[in-house]
């Protein structure tokens, strides 16, 4: 492991950063891990978390993405050590995690709005689930199009599913993305 992501994948995203997107055969696909900590831990993650009674320190986060050569996108999210039963929204947002919750800044949108109330789950990447018994969580979401080079930078948990509640954790992520685009 470097830095939260597996080796195979900080060599893709490398050569995404790099080129504007890793083409193979099958297209771009990426994983990276983290294990949640709170900012300004003695040892920094890639993933933050904000409240510990939802998201504690040690809990862990996956993010897949695989892209088609045609620029859909699936992202796929897996946690474990999260509180049991409790329901969490999740969404890509446009920027890095940081100790300030807001750094993330807003959620990705495939068609930006001017208006920042105006969120679909067609328009944005939603990965909202419920952690099981043991606190562990899945979900996945399909998009017919792919992110634009630097817009998409993390996933934030939020204390509710849906477009509200409080960000409770955030995990920077390499995000590849459809080349050709600004």
């Amino acid at each position: 492991m470097l830095a939260g992501i597996s080796l195979g994948a900080a060599a893709v995203a490398a050569a995404v950063l790099a080129g504007g997107g890793a083409q193979d055969p099958h297209g771009y696909r990426m994983r990276t891990d983290a294990r949640f900590a709170p900012p300004g831990a003695l040892v920094p993650s890639a993933a933050v978390t904000y409240d510990q009674g939802l998201v504690p320190a040690a809990a862990w986060i996956e993010v897949t993405q695989r892209m088609g050569l045609g620029g859909a996108t699936t992202v796929g999210l897996r946690t474990k050590g999260l509180r049991p039963g409790h329901t969490y929204g999740a969404h890509v947002h446009q920027k890095p995690c940081a100790a300030d919750p807001a750094a993330a800044g807003g959620h990705y949108q495939h068609e930006p709005s001017a208006d920042p109330h105006h969120v679909t789950a067609d328009n944005e990447v939603w990965l909202d689930f419920t952690a099981d018994d043991h606190g562990s969580g899945t979900a996945r979401a399909h998009h017919s199009w792919g992110f634009r080079r630097g817009e998409a930078s993390s996933v934030v948990l939020h204390e509710e599913p849906g477009s509200k509640g409080a960000r409770v954790a955030c995990f920077t992520v390499p995000f590849g993305w459809v080349a050709g685009t600004a």
